[in-house]
This record gives C-alpha cells, structure tokens and sequence, in this order.
C-alpha cells in the first residue's frame, strides 16, 4: 500500500480509496473551486510526495504525515486550506489569512481568480510536515534515560 493508496470503508461496505473520494470531490466541483482544490492538491504533493491523503468529518479531504498538515474545505466563495499547527508556523509570505485569532490553526482563503504562491505554499507545507516530524520525535524521545 502506498502513502497515498490507504484505504477507508465506504458506506456501501467496498473499500474506497481517500485519494479516489478525493478524485471524485473534484470532479463533482466543475468550477473554479475543483480547479482551485486540484492545485492546492498537487502542491501538496510536490511538497512532500510521502503525504497521506485522508477524508474526515463528512467528505473534507485532509493531508497527513506525522499528523494532518491540513485540510482543504470548499465553500461556496473560498475554497479554505487549513493548517493544524499554522499558528506555530513561520509564514513570511503572510498566505495566511482566515481563522487569525486562534492558538493553533490558521487558514488560506483561495477566492475565485486569485493566483496561489506556489513557491511559499510549498515552503508551508514543507514547514508543516518538518514540525509535525519534530513533534512526533520529540514526544518518542520524552522519557527516555539519556545516553551516559
């Protein structure tokens, strides 16, 4: 099974691929925000080839590795990316701009027509895999004895 090959039970009771329910949501959106989604998908992938396509909480398409990097939610005027650890994350590009006054996510509203900074999208999610990387080694290495 390949990262992006796991599979998730369907309602009928076959087992459906994420990446396929995933096809299909943007097939399903034969406008801009199937476009839209379809980028911010590919950029991802550039990203980190190694990224886990999930589908959670009624059909959002979620991008894991070490935990969920984002999510990716249409609505009918934005097409919102959000970022599980954004607030935690550098972003001298300022592409974050929705869901600013939390403590830990924060969010990219792609409106119709807009241009994506593919280079500083990239660098974001990179950023976002390499804190959930640390994260995850961080908490296997908590109480462990050190080396003498």
């Amino acid at each position: 099974m390949t990262a992006m090959d796991n599979r998730t039970s369907g309602s009928n009771g076959e087992e459906a691929s994420p990446s396929k329910l995933i096809d299909a949501k943007i097939d399903a959106l034969d406008d801009w925000r199937g476009e839209t989604l379809a980028r911010i998908r590919k950029l991802i992938r550039q990203a980190d080839p190694e990224v886990i396509e999930e589908v959670k909480w009624r059909g959002v398409p979620v991008w894991e590795h070490a935990g969920i990097i984002c999510t990716g939610e249409v609505y009918k005027a934005v097409v919102k990316t959000t970022f599980a650890k954004g607030a935690s994350l550098e972003d001298p590009s300022g592409l974050f701009n929705s869901s600013l006054e939390g403590n830990t996510r924060r969010a990219i509203d792609f409106h119709e027509g807009e241009e994506i900074d593919e280079e500083a999208f990239i660098a974001l999610i990179r950023a976002a895999v390499a804190l959930n990387t640390l994260a995850r080694t961080g908490a296997r290495s908590r109480g462990k004895p050190k080396s003498a």
